[in-house]
């Protein structure tokens, strides 16, 4: 059975920074590329980042280049990473990690327009101005 588990969410200062991580088991971590994404209710969910299997590659949002990092540790702890700076009230969000179906960043899967892969349960971010 596969899980997926966030962690490292909580309550930021404008400008402040946080960093997210993923845990996958039930799985060959290493197989797969991974996303973040989130969503604020009502809305439409966000695609945030992807990285492909190995780190090779990777996609961000407009919204976030240049103040979100992805990184994934594949060797030892098996988990995803989102490092974000500069944060803004607008990045407020429920983020959710999930591994694609896929070993590459696939267009439609990161920008969050598929429900495939396996998912989490999420965490809170909230960034308070």
């Amino acid at each position: 059975q596969v899980q997926v588990v966030e962690s490292g969410g909580g309550l930021v200062q404008a400008g402040g920074s946080l960093r997210l991580s993923c845990t996958a088991s039930g799985l060959t971590f290493a197989n797969y590329a991974m996303g973040w994404f989130r969503q604020v209710p009502g809305k439409k969910r966000e695609g945030v980042s992807c990285i492909s299997w190995s780190g090779g590659s990777t996609y961000y949002a407009d919204s976030v280049k240049g103040r979100f990092t992805i990184s994934r540790d594949n060797a030892k702890k098996n988990t995803l990473y989102l490092q974000m700076n500069s944060l803004k009230p607008e990045d407020t969000a429920m983020y959710y990690c999930a591994v694609a179906p896929y070993i590459y960043c696939l267009d439609s899967w990161s920008r969050g327009g598929t429900d495939s892969g396996y998912w989490g349960q999420g965490t809170q971010v909230t960034v308070s101005s």
